[in-house]
């Protein structure tokens, strides 16, 4: 019976992300004068075309380095592992609603280095929580070096996000270091659930707190965090090549802006963020830089084949290479789910 409702429930999902996919795109194309676009694309600079595309596989090559630092306290895992599973997972979230990736990438890589599950799921929580951390304080640079007009608000507004990444991160830190704490709160919670699901979240407490050890070692969270601090600034200069390719001139650190607003656009549940990454793309580059609505849009159009196509088709060939179908990581998200909860 859970099974047909589990089913019931998945057509009404895809029909929402349908949806909320075509009003984006909508919204993104609504205003634009397509032979305008057509021809800004086509005068492209395929140079910086070409470097945006070389720098995001840049990124992948620099989140498979962390990753390996993140999981040293579960043990060593290769850096020939880490890579694939991470194109393959960001594939995956691409392609599929629901970050289908997120679950999918950990349990792979803990298949294939006999790793706690649970534990490697961990480490890509505190993946996020340096991101954001990393994203917050780009932005920060920018709004205090930048000479355009942001607006007092904004400026506070990033500051205050900033703050409040690094505080985050310090309190992630805190509870790593005294897992006991965890287990005390952990405890206050399970009283109130039945004992089989307070079993299970007890041990998928202390599973997290094990994912999180890298965060007592200094060292380690450092070179977490400069790990970070590269890739964000990785993918901001990709952002900057491509931007640059359709004559869009900015300085550098307004990279950094526009990643702020991306980050929000990839985060709307719609695959690749299409409709979404444009639409935020577009705006800020028309608001704060002055571009024309079918310059943007077009800027928009290739940033995001730039930023998904390549790493895409990459992780479909080492997807067939382990034998992965699309239809058949729908199937292994469950399995997923429920080795990161043994």
């Amino acid at each position: 019976m859970s099974n047909i409702r589990a089913q019931s429930r998945i057509p009404w999902r895809t029909a929402v992300v349908a949806l909320l996919t075509i009003g984006l795109l909508w919204w993104f194309l609504r205003n634009l004068d397509f032979r305008n676009v057509g021809r800004a694309i086509a005068s492209a600079h395929l140079g910086l075309v070409a470097a945006a595309v070389l720098v995001t596989f840049q990124t992948y090559v620099i989140r498979a380095w962390r990753w390996q630092l993140l999981l040293l306290p579960l043990g060593h895992a290769r850096f020939r592992t880490a890579l694939r599973t991470t194109v393959i997972g960001f594939t995956a979230s691409f392609l599929l609603p629901g970050r289908v990736g997120e679950v999918l990438r950990p349990y792979l890589l803990a298949r294939q280095e006999n790793m706690n599950a649970a534990a490697a799921f961990a480490t890509v929580i505190v993946e996020r929580v340096l991101d954001m951390v990393s994203v917050l304080l780009l932005f920060a640079v920018f709004l205090f070096t930048t000479e355009i007009d942001v607006g007092r608000q904004l400026r506070i507004g990033g500051a205050v996000a900033a703050a409040a990444a690094v505080a985050a991160l310090g309190v992630m830190a805190l509870s790593a270091g005294h897992p006991e704490r965890l287990g005390r709160w952990a405890g206050r919670l399970t009283r109130l659930l039945p004992g089989r699901a307070a079993e299970v979240a007890s041990r998928l407490v202390r599973t997290f707190a094990e994912g999180l050890a890298v965060m007592r070692r200094p060292a380690a969270l450092f070179g977490s965090f400069a790990l970070s601090l590269m890739l964000w600034l990785s993918i901001a200069l990709g952002i900057w090549f491509s931007s640059l390719a359709l004559d869009l001139t900015f300085s550098f650190p307004g990279s950094f802006l526009l990643l702020m607003y991306l980050v929000v656009g990839v985060a709307v549940p719609v695959p690749a963020g299409v409709g979404s990454f444009h639409a935020m793309y577009q705006d800020a580059t028309t608001r704060f830089f002055g571009a024309s609505i079918d310059v943007a849009a077009a800027a928009a159009i290739v940033l995001h084949a730039v930023s998904f196509v390549p790493i895409s088709i990459v992780g479909l060939v080492l997807m067939a290479q382990d034998g992965l179908t699309i239809g058949g990581i729908k199937d292994l998200k469950a399995t997923a789910q429920e080795a990161e909860q043994a």
